[in-house]
């Protein structure tokens, strides 16, 4: 099953003493997946110039663009995203939204605190407030009493 899922949390998942390529190399022998991938991905999130340098020698968002890579490295037909845009810059958000975003072809699991942007992304939207469901709708019923009702 886990071959089949795809989890962007709100760690990285990736070495921190590595480089981007070979934290994406490791992924990559793990699920059996071609080192072209990793390349493919490299280029496609604008990381390919910056993959040789040490994670803890990059910005939090190049991190968490290698961390897109690594979630979806193995072409999960399921993601499980945690704020996945989360410290990416617009021309991030626009390299990763392809792989993780709604036209990605895959079923997806988005937390978010910005209920816009997740509103905008959902087809289904279930809202928490307390650890109860406040909200239990498709995303063109949702209201926006209701996104207030989630912060009361």
């Amino acid at each position: 099953m886990r071959g089949r899922v795809g989890l962007l949390g709100h760690e990285p998942l990736l070495y921190r003493d590595l480089t981007g390529r070979e934290n994406l190399d490791y992924q990559a022998r793990l699920f059996g997946v071609d080192g072209a991938r990793v390349e493919e991905l490299l280029e496609r999130t604008g990381m390919a110039r910056r993959a040789d340098e040490p994670l803890r020698t990059l910005s939090r968002g190049m991190v968490q663009r290698l961390a897109v890579c690594r979630t979806v490295l193995h072409d999960p037909a399921l993601l499980l995203l945690d704020e996945p845009l989360a410290n990416l810059d617009p021309a991030a958000v626009e390299a990763v939204e392809p792989l993780i975003g709604r036209g990605a072809g895959r079923t997806r699991v988005v937390t978010s605190h910005d209920p816009g942007a997740g509103l905008r992304e959902a087809d289904l939207v279930l809202g928490l407030r307390g650890g109860r469901a406040v909200i239990a709708a498709g995303a063109q019923e949702v209201t926006e009493a209701d996104v207030r009702a989630l912060y009361r």
